[in-house]
């Protein structure tokens, strides 16, 4: 995720926490939890529009589809494509 331009964020057990700004300021801001299962890598990619509503939560306002969600995970597809042996791509 840090050669596609993501911060680590935290890390709670398997899962990562990474965002990525897409503008000037702190939001909007593209935000992945990735996991593995077994040998696959899953990225779980959204739009963060505004920061939690409420202090201590974690709750955002999240868009999982749209334009900008499809050209990203094509970007990091074509990233990662680039830099993974043949033998390591199977499926995206």
């Amino acid at each position: 995720m840090r050669s596609c331009g993501y911060s680590l964020e935290r890390a709670e057990g398997n899962e990562l926490s990474f965002m990525r700004r897409t503008s000037g300021g702190e939001y909007p801001r593209l935000h992945a939890y990735t996991h593995t299962e077994g040998s696959v890598l899953v990225i779980n990619l959204h739009l963060d529009q505004k920061k939690p509503s409420y202090e201590g939560s974690r709750t955002h306002s999240g868009e999982y589809d749209g334009e900008l969600i499809e050209t990203e995970t094509e970007r990091i597809k074509s990233l990662a494509a680039s830099r993974a042996e043949p033998e390591q791509i199977t499926e995206f």
